[in-house]
């Protein structure tokens, strides 16, 4: 017996949050969005899903809504604002915090959502605009196993691997360690593409050899990929990047975390060449 297609609202129709928006309509889920720039509806005229005039209106309509939305303010605002999606949500709702935030943002808005009978799942993904085409995110979730299983077909609509990882916040925790690593191996791989060519090799020979060797990761792949540097990839992500590896200095020190200095202080190496501070 199948399992029902469940209502899905959708708020954040970004270079990301649109993929994945468009691979739950494909599914066969009703489909309600929401946006504040109306421009980025106009793709999905004929698609059949639905807009909405506010967060709450979109609530109404749906049994699970997700968020792909920037930062922790967006988060509190499309989520605990008056016309936000907990002034719309029946109970038995879900809210999916897809964006990448502070846990305790997670944690707050759970427990503020859990008063009213609806759940908070986090569940931050990785892999960009492309991996979401594909259906290949990687999904990280972190809240009550049953409302894992319950929103599983949403995810593996966008996600795969999907990938319970332990109880609110737990997902927010593992993307920040995953961005933290990926901003120190930006700097790594951009350094020794530098280094090459300081010591006579051709930069774009070298950045076709050692992807395909056992240096190989997703991050040489960028940075070979914008030539060598990171002047592309800061412009396109750098403040992003920043605000994550920040996020993970305010959790390290708060619970007093003394591992992954060296982690942390490639991270921040890494940033700096990018012009950005943590």
């Amino acid at each position: 017996m199948s399992t029902p297609a469940l209502r899905v609202g959708f708020i954040g129709l970004g270079s990301q949050g649109a993929p994945m928006a468009r691979r739950v309509i494909r599914a066969g889920h009703e489909t309600t969005l929401w946006a504040r720039r109306p421009a980025t509806l106009a793709p999905f005229e004929g698609t059949g899903a639905r807009t909405a005039s506010s967060p709450a209106e979109l609530a109404t309509a749906s049994d699970v809504v997700c968020l792909c939305v920037v930062d922790d303010a967006d988060v509190e605002h499309v989520v605990a604002d008056p016309d936000g999606v907990l002034a719309g949500l029946r109970r038995g709702g879900v809210i999916v915090v897809h964006s990448t935030v502070h846990p305790d943002t997670c944690r707050r808005l759970e427990a503020s959502a859990r008063t009213r009978g609806v759940s908070l799942m986090d569940a931050p993904v990785s892999g960009g605009g492309r991996a979401a085409d594909q259906g290949a995110l990687v999904v990280m979730a972190g809240g009550d196993p049953e409302v894992f299983a319950r929103c599983r077909p949403v995810f593996a609509t966008y996600g795969d691997p999907v990938v319970h990882v332990g109880p609110t916040g737990s997902g927010q925790l593992a993307k920040i360690l995953n961005n933290l690593l990926f901003t120190a191996h930006l700097g790594l791989a951009a350094d020794v593409l530098g280094l090459g060519a300081a010591l006579g090799l051709d930069r774009a020979a070298l950045s076709r050899v050692l992807p395909r060797g056992s240096a190989a990761s997703f991050a040489l792949d960028r940075v070979a990929d914008a030539g060598g540097g990171l002047d592309r990839i800061a412009a396109h992500a750098g403040s992003l990047l920043a605000k994550d590896v920040r996020l993970f200095a305010e959790i390290a020190d708060r619970s007093g975390v003394r591992d992954g200095a060296m982690l942390r202080e490639a991270a921040v190496a890494a940033l700096a060449a990018m012009g950005r501070r943590p």
